[in-house]
């Protein structure tokens, strides 16, 4: 038999050539630009843009990878923290079941929505001081936790809500997600005054449009009483609307963006529906459709800050430039994987139940405790807490092979499990988010990326290692 020696078994090469050995993978993509493609390292999510007649030079040159390697640790330890060693900052608390809408898509099932209970006064106020409780133990000194009223509707529990947020005014950063039909002056004097995020739902630029997945239990229309919030709250600055996408109103994206703009929306976010339950799968866009039209109305929102010099931020977009540029910079933490839920937040549901994500509301099979009889610290540990924690884009087709992974994440977990039948199965919109994210390269390569981000999106962060080579 003819043996070798190889000097010390098991030693890795050097490292010193790209895509073989221990060098790093550097994967060419073609981003649908004239003059650029990108070089991604699926691994570490460093990225750079080159010139597509210097690509075979570059992949052959020293100082690529010198450059590269003189960074490679703080990379792979910047995605490593944000994956994997986050805490919870956040809760999104449900206060009531019910809801006065009956949208086609809502990810709580109609039964609770319709007859669901509310979170007396005494049981939010103390769910409060219960979180409370756990945050002093976790969060950094002088940071406040986040805590989002979220839905069904939550201001159908608008007593309770308010006393609450003054209750703990000096405790905690307070939003409300709201479908804006109880949005009264009074509630808009009460919110903006104690300087609570608000957030607004409005799906078309006419009441046709918007009628055809949101409206009341008995069909009627919203969009007018929508409208009428967002003038109540213009020139407040915290507060944003969210449509959500459907192939109810993919064309009228472009219109609905000028709508916003028009009426001084600081924020809006375009995003595609959730489809957890079947109700949504009836109205979910193809995704070349969807991504044609998003990106339309993303440019839309461009043309105009050109124009007037205002921008209007599509928050979720910018959350994918975000992703590439400047990992730690995200806001929303549904792109990437593991998601948000479970590790930078959790929820409340009304009858004290905690779930990784306001998605899982309803999805009984992953309530991981009560709030009233359970430790956060236990729940966050619970089974089913680690079943979405646990979903890994690194361990499944076809995202484990995908070069772009982590700017996408393969969101969302409750409609993998849901609609694809397992955490280790893809989200709904893959063929989108690939387009996305060849679109947010695209403006990078164009110095375009900052128009499409919050002014001074940058103080403060250190952006990723990135380079166009000419």
């Amino acid at each position: 038999m003819t043996g070798y020696s190889i000097g010390q078994a098991g030693v890795p090469s050097s490292g010193r050539y790209i895509n073989t050995g221990s060098g790093v993978s550097l994967v060419p993509v073609d981003i649908e630009h004239a003059h650029y493609m990108a070089l991604v390292d699926p691994v570490a999510a460093f990225w750079v843009l080159v010139a597509k007649d210097r690509l075979a030079d570059v992949l052959a040159s020293r100082p690529l990878l010198d450059s590269y390697r003189e960074r490679s640790a703080d990379f792979a330890r910047e995605l490593h923290n944000l994956r994997f060693e986050l805490t919870p900052s956040a809760v999104y608390v449900n206060p009531t079941e019910r809801c006065n809408l009956n949208c086609t898509y809502c990810y709580i099932p109609a039964v609770m929505r319709s007859k669901g209970e509310h979170m007396p006064t005494e049981r939010l106020i103390d769910a409060l001081g219960r979180l409370k409780a756990y945050f002093a133990t976790v969060m950094p000194a002088g940071r406040k936790p986040r805590i989002i009223f979220h839905g069904a509707e939550p201001l159908m529990n608008k007593r309770a809500l308010f006393d609450a947020i003054d209750a703990f005014a000096d405790d905690y950063v307070f939003g409300v997600q709201t479908n804006a039909t109880l949005l009264d002056e009074s509630a808009v004097r009460f919110l903006t005054e104690h300087r609570v995020s608000i957030g607004l739902s409005l799906d078309g630029p006419v009441a046709e449009i918007t009628d055809a997945t949101r409206h009341t239990w008995n069909g009627k229309s919203v969009h007018k009483k929508v409208l009428m919030a967002m003038d109540r709250l213009r020139g407040y600055e915290a507060w944003s609307v969210i449509a959500t996408c459907t192939d109810r109103n993919l064309e009228q994206l472009v219109p609905l963006v000028e709508l916003f703009h028009e009426r001084g929306v600081p924020t809006c976010m375009l995003n595609a529906v959730r489809c957890t339950l079947p109700g949504a799968r009836t109205v979910r866009p193809q995704d070349d459709a969807l991504a044609n039209h998003f990106m339309a109305a993303v440019e839309r929102s461009h043309e105009l800050y050109r124009e007037t010099g205002r921008k209007l931020v599509v928050a979720n977009f910018a959350n994918i430039l975000l992703a590439i540029m400047a990992p730690t910079a995200r806001r929303l933490m549904c792109d990437i994987s593991p998601c948000g839920g479970g590790r930078a937040f959790f929820a409340l549901a009304a009858d004290g139940g905690l779930f990784p994500c306001s998605e899982f509301i309803g999805l009984d099979t992953f309530k991981g405790g009560n709030l009233f009889s359970d430790s956060v610290e236990n729940v966050l540990a619970s089974p089913p807490f680690a079943k979405v924690i646990g979903r890994n884009v690194d361990q499944f087709a076809p995202c484990s092979g995908c070069a772009i992974r982590h700017f996408c994440g393969s969101p969302c977990p409750a409609e993998a499990h849901e609609m694809n039948g397992g955490m280790s199965q893809v989200g709904a919109f893959c063929g989108f988010y690939e387009q996305q994210v060849r679109y947010a390269l695209r403006l990078i390569a164009d110095g375009k990326a900052d128009d499409f981000l919050w002014d001074g999106w940058d103080e403060g962060i250190e952006t990723s290692f990135k380079v166009i080579l000419q």
